[in-house]
């Protein structure tokens, strides 16, 4: 079934269109890619005959999801590295990265991922947990939350950080009594050692990709927000052009532009929407903030047990604003990063500024993560028109840290039902491969506010969404966010044909999201997934 042509009748299904009369019809037919008729069985097929047709078995059809937070190269890439991810210790961690670096061929930098020292007795890892077990080469290390690298001297080195080197402007060396560097750097210190790494090579980022396209198609996704990071840039947006060129790209990609690139993308007169239905420019990446695994988010109060500490803002409040300002005259919505109550209400207050001059050209800004929002800022969403780009399953996966740092303000923390009605648009995704990308497991922490299979008690579940709620945000959602509501998100004529079959109906028994798989995966008509 896998490679069906563009144009075909798909019948014998139960299909939630989610247009706005909540239809839900039995068959669809595509043609050149886009929905030509949603109707009964025998409705399409009067209209439809000479179509190939495709029996779906009864199974259960709704609109193909949108990952609006991912980083597809680091999806991709992150087989090749050494996954930290179940790492119980220091010790054993090194112990991977000692296996990894004897295996890596001469001269290869060793990369891992996913370390998370909240779980470590050890506490944070330092150089010289590794110097004595890896001198050489370069071990670069990414936490889980993708905001601290731990590496060790030889690392260092090649970086050029030394004891002088200054802490740059919303980043920060961690360093020992004597001001030396530990070998930890968190935010914009990072990139001090990214900056460092061998790039990957064009196969390498080609095959990266394949493997994220792949990965999602399995999980049900046609298209995907695309976000820069500290470990991909202008070589993943060159490769997704180059399988767009070779007609593999069969994601429909809306790529981010890192806010260091603003400058130069508008005096060259470049504006987001510049590509096609495939792969466009959408949106400006802006980083206000850490996160709450590092204890970097920005907060208004210090975290819980750190009298004097409040995190880091990467910029400051007039920063913002005029990074936000600045964009939004070349013509540039901005993605802004904000994990903490801090870091959201300054972006509110920058979006604030330049509101009048965003709505005349129709820029949707949007809130990236919005983990934590104090009360008082919950309606400034929809009033300001700010998109709230939330990824449901890092709820469940960061509640024991967000009791441990933030106490009793965990009841404004992943405010789905608070943002929701008070009128602002959800845009769902995963940050994958800081968590899972399966959209399944998002749905369930969506509507549960824990993971399938723990048998305690919902988080605050006062803020949970029916699964019909959670599924437009993982549809609707994300093409509002990047305009183009009126070609996706739901399967309604003329819109692209993009859909997932389920082995069962979700909607009508919620807790089937626990066990319930994807079965086909079809993007403008064609299968390019199938169980």
């Amino acid at each position: 079934m896998k490679g069906t042509v563009a144009s075909a009748r798909f019948h014998n299904a139960r299909i939630y269109t989610f247009d706005a009369k909540g239809t839900v019809a039995q068959a669809v037919a595509c043609c050149e890619g886009r929905v030509a008729a949603v109707g009964t069985d025998g409705e399409v097929r009067e209209c439809f005959r000479r179509l190939s047709e495709v029996d779906l078995g009864g199974a259960v059809v709704l609109p193909a999801f949108c990952d609006a937070h991912v980083h597809l190269l680091a999806l991709g890439l992150q087989a090749a590295g050494v996954s930290l991810d179940d790492a119980a210790t220091k010790r054993e961690a090194v112990d991977r990265v000692q296996r990894a670096a004897r295996a890596a061929a001469p001269g290869r930098w060793v990369v891992g991922r996913d370390w998370d020292a909240s779980r470590w007795p050890e506490g944070l890892p330092t150089r010289a947990d590794l110097d004595p077990v890896v001198p050489h080469p370069p071990v670069v290390l990414w936490s889980k939350d993708g905001h601290r690298v731990w590496c060790n001297s030889a690392a260092l080195e090649a970086a050029g950080v030394t004891a002088s080197t200054p802490d740059p402007p919303g980043g920060h060396i961690v360093r020992d009594p004597a001001g030396v560097p530990t070998g930890v750097l968190e935010e914009a210190a990072a990139s001090l050692v990214a900056g460092a790494l061998p790039p990957p090579s064009e196969a390498d980022v080609e095959a990266g990709l394949l493997r994220a396209q792949a990965e999602l198609h399995r999980v049900g996704v046609a298209s995907a927000h695309n976000m820069t990071g500290p470990t991909e840039g202008a070589e993943a947006f060159y490769g997704l052009q180059r399988l767009r060129s070779a007609g593999q790209l069969r994601l429909r990609v809306v790529a981010a532009i890192p806010e260091a690139h603003l400058d130069a993308a508008a005096q060259m007169g470049l504006r987001a929407g510049l590509g096609d239905g495939w792969l466009r420019l959408g949106f400006v990446k802006v980083f206000a903030d850490g996160t709450l695994g590092s204890q970097t988010a920005a907060m208004l109060d210090p975290y819980s047990g750190r009298p004097h500490d409040t995190g880091i803002a990467v910029h400051t409040r007039e920063e913002l604003i005029a990074l936000v300002r600045r964009a939004s005259e070349a013509g540039w919505a901005c993605a802004v990063h904000a994990i903490g109550d801090r870091a959201n209400r300054w972006a509110l207050d920058a979006f604030e500024a330049s509101l009048e001059h965003s709505r005349r050209l129709g820029l949707r800004h949007r809130i990236e993560h919005a983990q934590l929002v104090h009360p008082a800022d919950v309606s400034r969403f929809a009033w300001l028109g700010v998109v709230a780009s939330m990824q449901p399953v890092h709820c469940p996966a960061d509640r024991p840290l967000a009791e441990r740092y933030w106490g009793e303000r965990c009841r404004y923390a992943y405010a789905w039902r608070s943002l929701l009605q008070s009128g602002a648009v959800l845009a769902f995704g995963s940050d994958a491969p800081v968590e899972t990308p399966d959209v399944l497991r998002g749905l369930y922490a969506a509507v549960f506010r824990k993971h399938p299979g723990d048998p305690g008690l919902p988080w605050f579940p006062e803020q949970a969404l029916t699964v019909e709620e959670a599924v437009r945000a993982y549809t609707f959602g994300p093409a509002y966010a990047a305009g183009a509501e009126a070609h996706q998100g739901s399967l309604e004529v003329g819109k692209a044909c993009d859909f997932v079959v389920l082995d069962r109906d979700v909607l009508e028994d919620p807790q089937g999201l626990a066990s319930a798989r994807v079965r086909m995966t079809v993007v403008g008509g064609e299968v390019v997934y199938q169980a």
